[in-house]
């Protein structure tokens, strides 16, 4: 049986850091039996297919033996992936999705382990916790985000985050 899945690398190819074509990434997928390969954009969106199980590590350490570049890796299921895009409590108030974030969590998250910001340091901007996701609306921008970049790193999980309007296209890809 035949599986799809989304693999969402961490720090490709922002700036000049971790510079990575997609066609290497690609052809890396492929030379692990992966089919089906498509990558979105040039930040590490790739959805493919497998016959057989799947894990981010092993998809992480074959790109940075072929390519040189080290990123951790995010590896959903479809059904998971849309899932979380599915659970986005904040999609009611999201008018711009280009503003709009979903960070994936490679596990699930402890919502109350986690210390987030307070609604009123952050207003206007929203953050929602959800089971292995984090949700964030930024009506000024996402570069203006009054959200403290340690808060990410203190989620003690592999965390990625998408713009909404990439989320869609990666839906979209799912069903094509």
């Amino acid at each position: 049986m035949t599986d799809r899945y989304v693999a969402l690398l961490r720090g490709i190819n922002v700036g000049t850091a971790k510079a990575l074509a997609m066609s290497e990434l690609t052809s890396v997928y492929e030379s692990l039996g992966l089919t089906d390969v498509r990558t979105l954009l040039r930040s590490g969106n790739v959805v493919f297919d497998s016959d057989g199980p799947v894990d981010a590590a092993t998809l992480s350490r074959a790109t940075e033996a072929a390519t040189g570049v080290s990123s951790d890796v995010v590896l959903l299921t479809a059904d998971r992936f849309r899932a979380v895009a599915a659970a986005n409590p904040l999609a009611d108030v999201i008018d711009d999705p280009s503003r709009a974030i979903v960070c994936f969590l490679d596990g699930p998250l402890d919502a109350a382990a986690v210390a987030a910001p307070s609604a009123e340091s952050l207003a206007p901007e929203r953050l929602a916790l959800g089971d292995s996701a984090i949700y964030q609306w930024c009506p000024d921008g996402i570069s203006k985000s009054k959200v403290p970049p340690r808060f990410f790193t203190s989620l003690g999980a592999v965390a990625t985050g998408r713009n909404v309007r990439t989320v869609e296209k990666l839906l979209a890809m799912l069903d094509d």
